[in-house]
């Protein structure tokens, strides 16, 4: 008994004197990082200032607080430092160095009269008023053929074919008899014009039976009825029917050649509805043909038809065409060009036009990046515009800008994309924002990886 209680107040004796030890080692480890609480805490506010959100080059949407991977397409995230600028949710700044990289160009908006380009095809036709029948006046038989095929080229007053008819003998018969007897008549002057007068009608006779007065002036200077009557070509131009061969019967009105006369064509084209308000009567036309590579033809609106094609929806134009050379064949593949201006030359109706290399089209929508002006840091700002006919190099301005504004012309698609990992409004998001789903740190569960990509 006695020789435990010595024991006993060792132990405790020992017990306190680690106790004491321990709360002045905490004292002392106390005050020695007491002094560094202050700097965590300064450094964690300098870091919320300066904190990065990590997003995604092709999921912007995607905001985490740390590096990382895309939960979509397994990317590597990329940093996109938090700004304090006041800038709008369509703008965005550069600095001078930037900007240089990037090679933005700049053009101002204008007011300037243009010319929209209406892009037609179409095809090479006969004119058709300059195409003739060559049909036969009276009965008779072919006894001679002097062109014997198609797609040769007359001459106008060229011999076509011999005819003999019973009826053109008769009719050479009479004016015959008639010079006779004016020419026997002696002093008589009634009888004289009487016998003139019946002359002049059998000439007419003649005349409308298909014989030129050529012929008629030969049959009376020989004194002679000839049996075959040469047939004439009416006109110059090109055989394109031969509906007779020799020794055929002929009825009246039976139909021998037509010859179209090739020195003036017809184009006819095809223009959707929506080109109509840009096409007018003898408005020039341009046109090209495969046959003739960098050869430009020139015509003129002759016709505009009153009918819509309801099968093609489209409009026929008719162009009169020169064809001097006989380049231009019926049949042939053209393909055209209208030009119309846009305005006139008083600059106030002038539309506001921008190049056309400007906007950035997703095919309903029409953004153009605009460079704000009067401000610290070249700042640009994206706006969505109404455009109208696109005229050549320019689109019309219908809505959205304003004259002076600096729109970019080259290098938007590199301020779209800047807009698009900021996930501010852009060409593709005019909404801007992240997406429903966000994927924070610490959120949902990491996506699954697929087969043959690597997990997360």
């Amino acid at each position: 008994m006695n020789d435990s209680k010595p024991h006993a107040r060792k132990r405790s004796l020992k017990l306190a004197l680690i106790f004491a030890a321990g709360v002045l080692t905490g004292i002392l480890i106390y005050a020695m990082i007491r002094p560094a609480q202050a700097a965590p805490n300064m450094t964690d506010e300098i870091a919320a200032d300066k904190q990065e959100v990590w997003t995604c080059s092709m999921h912007p949407q995607i905001r985490q607080p740390k590096p990382g991977k895309c939960p979509i397409c397994f990317m590597d995230l990329i940093p996109v430092a938090s700004s304090k600028s006041e800038l709008g949710p369509r703008q965005v700044e550069y600095s001078a160095q930037a900007l240089k990289l990037m090679e933005l160009e700049t053009t101002p908006v204008q007011r300037k009269v243009v010319e929209a380009e209406i892009r037609l095809v179409g095809k090479v036709s006969y004119d058709q008023t300059r195409v003739k029948t060559i049909a036969a006046r009276v009965p008779g038989r072919i006894d001679q053929l002097q062109v014997n095929f198609t797609g040769v080229k007359i001459e106008q007053g060229q011999p076509m074919a011999e005819l003999y008819s019973p009826e053109l003998l008769s009719a050479q018969a009479e004016l015959l008899q008639a010079v006779k007897a004016g020419s026997d008549a002696g002093g008589d002057t009634l009888m004289q014009r009487t016998l003139a007068g019946t002359a002049e009608a059998s000439r007419e006779k003649l005349r409308l039976l298909g014989l030129s007065p050529k012929q008629i002036q030969q049959i009376e200077t020989s004194g002679k009825v000839s049996e075959h009557i040469i047939i004439e070509a009416p006109i110059g131009g090109v055989v394109i029917a031969k509906d007779v061969n020799e020794g055929q019967y002929l009825q009246t009105g039976q139909g021998l050649f037509t010859i179209a006369d090739l020195s003036s064509v017809w184009v006819m084209l095809d223009a959707y509805e929506a080109d109509l308000p840009h096409v007018n009567m003898g408005q020039k036309v341009e046109f090209t043909s495969p046959a003739y590579p960098g050869e430009v033809f020139h015509g003129s609106v002759s016709f505009i038809d009153p009918v819509v094609n309801p099968q093609t929806r489209t409009v026929g134009l008719r162009v009169q065409a020169d064809n001097p050379n006989g380049l231009l064949k019926p049949e042939m593949f053209v393909r055209a060009i209208v030009r119309h201006p846009i305005g006139n030359d008083s600059n106030q109706n002038a539309p506001l036009v921008i190049p056309a290399t400007a906007p950035l089209l997703t095919g309903k929508r029409a953004v153009v990046y605009v460079k704000v002006p009067h401000t610290e840091k070249p700042t640009f700002e994206g706006r969505q515009v109404v455009l109208g006919p696109q005229a050549g190099e320019y689109y019309v301005i219908e809505q959205g800008l304003s004259e002076g504004d600096q729109v970019v012309t080259k290098g938007a698609f590199k301020i779209d994309a800047d807009l698009q990992i900021q996930a501010k409004p852009s060409m593709m998001n005019p909404e801007g924002g992240a997406a429903p789903a966000v994927h924070e740190h610490g959120g949902s569960q990491p996506m699954p990886a697929m087969p043959g990509m690597p997990g997360m």
